[in-house]
């Protein structure tokens, strides 16, 4: 990337040539349009050319931090709206998919990476496995854990029970509907029906333990 950038001197330390420059893209050189990574190269270069003159040094961080301070509150404007404009679509929303919306939550992001990431494990463990048995057993290991987060978030066995088994059936008749679609060339010949189906369960049971109420 290219700074417009020369360096006059004052005594034995180069002066910042834009110290006076109101608008903070100006001062740093570059284009209104430049991304957040932009702005932070622009500092550091300049920062890096003018480090021993410390009106300069000054000069440069006040333009980054109102660029920067300006970056933020155009995302948290724009994260607003976005939450407006959703709240107004599910208000004009027909009564049935209110209804289905209020069986429905989001949870933090470190949750759904967690939930994700064990019952793609489950999967892993099943292909790896496929060759010398049925996924029996890492069908009911993701059972039994979509059962307890869906009773730790319920405080109900009974209905964390019924929705697990709920999801499990569904996935399961889903995948055994779907898969047999799939065309033969794109599965692994070691891959039965059993675990292709299975794979789809595992997917169902961890939509139902982490975006059901």
């Amino acid at each position: 990337m290219h700074f417009d950038v020369f360096f006059p001197s004052l005594g034995n330390a180069p002066t910042f040539p834009r110290i006076r420059v109101w608008d903070p893209y100006k001062r740093l050189g570059i284009s209104p349009y430049a991304s957040e990574e932009e702005i932070w190269s622009a500092r550091n270069f300049l920062l890096e050319q003018y480090a021993g003159h410390e009106r300069s040094k000054e000069s440069i961080e006040a333009a980054f931090e109102k660029l920067l301070m300006a970056s933020f509150q155009h995302r948290k404007k724009t994260k607003i709206n976005l939450k407006s404009r959703l709240k107004k679509k599910v208000e004009e929303s027909p009564p049935w998919i209110k209804n289905l919306l209020n069986f429905v939550e989001l949870p933090p992001m470190e949750v759904i990476f967690r939930r994700l990431f064990l019952f793609a494990f489950m999967g892993g463990w099943s292909i790896m496995n496929s060759s010398e048995g049925g996924p029996a057993f890492q069908v009911a290991v993701s059972l039994a854990a979509c059962i307890y987060f869906l009773n730790e978030k319920t405080k109900s066995l009974g209905r964390a029970f019924v929705i697990g088994l709920g999801a499990l059936a569904t996935g399961w008749i889903c995948g055994s509907i779907f898969v047999p679609m799939i065309p033969t060339v794109l599965i692994h010949p070691t891959w039965t029906l059993e675990l292709l189906t299975s794979l789809v369960a595992y997917g169902f049971l961890f939509l139902a333990c982490t975006f059901l109420k």
